[in-house]
């Protein structure tokens, strides 16, 4: 029978957690997204622990964590939702952090997660949107009032710098040059980069700045560069709903994010010849190898282009009887 919440809050397991979730704040410093993205995942994990009796992360057992993650495979932990294969492989993960630091601290003799071997996910390609489907988001937005001005800005400046929701929303008024045509961002890790932005993000962000966000201030010293009808930063949340808006509005069928257009910010590029390692400095990736699934993209692009265009290119050797 499962314990109550009071109980999970009180746990030696939920201490331990706790712990950890500090170090990983304050002595190595992950970024607050990583940090509520590792409470939420080790959340599932105390809960199915406690309510199987594990109090301590010393009771734990390989076999625990095994049927753990099982459970997130089928709707017996959470009954009408099972976790995807990404999912679970993030969430191990978690759950791996936790039993090193524990073994690491003392807290514990061995780590029952060591023989339980790495999920492998394959890597799905990026789903960008054509050159068309951009216009189309972008021409769904009205032409008039304060609220379109700031929208249209906010998604010329996606699609612009190729940027990531909470790099866009944590922009503030000074981040954007439009002199010099660039946008300063934070991105994962603190890296800040410098991004140039094209003519129409210029002319869109200027035309929010002088004609919109002026009527959304609230406060003199809100250095915000979105902001909402109350005069504050603009959230993630508020982001994705517009964004949502805006894709009914043009009939997109498919399902679309704000990182589908930086995805295609990223294809678009590469479809066009540019270098990889620029593409790479622009969307802030540490490594060229989180870069290289967008030519992935291009060259299954490119083969349907040749495999339809090329007169050879499914023509058989094969003699004619």
């Amino acid at each position: 029978m499962p314990t109550s919440d009071a109980t999970v809050r009180s746990s030696g397991i939920a201490r331990q957690m706790e712990r950890f979730l500090d170090h990983l704040a304050v002595e190595r410093g992950v970024a607050p997204n990583t940090g509520t993205a590792y409470r939420r995942d080790l959340g599932l994990y105390l809960k199915y622990l406690t309510g199987r009796g594990i109090g301590d992360a010393a009771d734990v057992e390989e076999t625990d964590i095994s049927e753990f993650l099982s459970s997130l495979r089928s709707d017996e932990y959470a009954p009408g939702k099972r976790y995807s294969d990404a999912t679970i492989a993030r969430v191990l993960a978690a759950v791996r952090g936790l039993h090193r630091y524990l073994l690491r601290e003392g807290d514990v003799k061995t780590d029952p997660s060591e023989p339980i071997g790495t999920l492998r996910i394959p890597r799905a390609l990026p789903k960008a949107l054509s050159t068309e489907e951009v216009e189309g988001l972008l021409r769904a937005v009205p032409s008039d009032g304060a609220a379109s001005l700031r929208d249209r800005a906010m998604l010329e400046l996606l699609y612009a710098a190729g940027l990531r929701i909470s790099e866009l929303t944590s922009l503030d008024v000074d981040d954007l040059d439009l002199d010099l045509k660039t946008v300063r961002c934070i991105g994962k890790g603190s890296k800040e980069r410098v991004v140039p932005i094209g003519r129409a993000a210029v002319e869109a962000a200027g035309a929010y700045l002088t004609q919109a966000r002026p009527g959304f201030v609230r406060a003199r010293s809100q250095p915000a560069l979105f902001l909402n009808q109350r005069g504050q930063r603009l959230t993630r949340q508020g982001c994705w709903k517009l964004l949502k808006r805006y894709a009914e509005r043009a009939n997109f069928t498919r399902r679309i994010s704000p990182h589908t257009l930086r995805h295609s910010f990223a294809t678009h590029l590469l479809d066009h010849g540019a270098d990889i390692r620029v593409v790479q400095e622009l969307l802030g990736h540490a490594s060229v190898s989180t870069t290289q699934v967008y030519t992935l993209t291009s060259q299954e692009k490119l083969r349907k282009v040749y495999d339809s265009a090329h007169p050879r290119a499914k023509r058989s050797l094969a003699r004619k009887p």
